[in-house]
């Protein structure tokens, strides 16, 4: 059992016979009143985000989780397959699970949260950043970059992505995973 002193980001619970994952977590303490942690949780079954707010001292069903490198392989349309590195099983999961799937390329690596109890894979963290290739967007205008504007882009993942003015076809980039936006152009 856990309290509300444990919640972090990608702490897994059992709550209302669900397995929901810790997305944001904020620990209140008003002038006035009870302490209490306001959180954003989503579920691992259904993808459904869930605001909720916990009082100080609640107890929690924390789910034991295990965490494997994954090699993404590819996407049939419903599900997406991915490879153990370390004893090269498959697995499958629904596009609900992965946060951000139109940003993985095929054969990168990937963290995969499984639960210990029944070995079944909850869900997908992808790396910090992902560096891809933009395949189209519209030309930038020379002189058009002293404001904050920017335009939409594909990438080579079939992502859309808002990138600045100056970044045109055959670039890459930078893109926060967490967000999925525009981090910096590379080299």
């Amino acid at each position: 059992m856990a309290t509300t002193s444990d919640i972090r980001n990608g702490l897994c619970i059992r709550y209302n016979n669900d397995i929901y994952k810790v997305i944001e977590f904020l620990h209140v303490k008003p002038g006035k009143g009870p302490a209490f942690v306001r959180t954003k949780m989503k579920s691992v079954t259904s993808g459904k985000v869930l605001d909720n707010t916990f009082s100080a001292g609640h107890k929690l069903e924390d789910v034991r989780v295990e965490t494997h490198k994954f090699q993404y392989l590819y996407n049939d349309g419903e599900f997406y397959h991915f490879m153990n590195e370390a004893d090269y099983s498959q697995i499958r999961l629904l596009e609900a699970a992965l946060d951000n799937p139109k940003l993985m390329k095929e054969g990168e690596v990937v963290t995969v949260l499984i639960n210990t109890e029944d070995n079944s894979p909850l869900s997908v963290d992808l790396p910090a950043s992902v560096i891809l290739e933009v395949t189209h967007t519209e030309p930038g205008v020379k002189g058009n970059t002293a404001t904050n504007a920017t335009k939409p882009a594909t990438m080579e993942t079939g992502a859309e992505v808002n990138v600045p003015l100056f970044i045109n076809e055959g670039d890459k980039i930078k893109i926060e995973t967490a967000k999925g936006t525009y981090k910096e152009r590379v080299k």
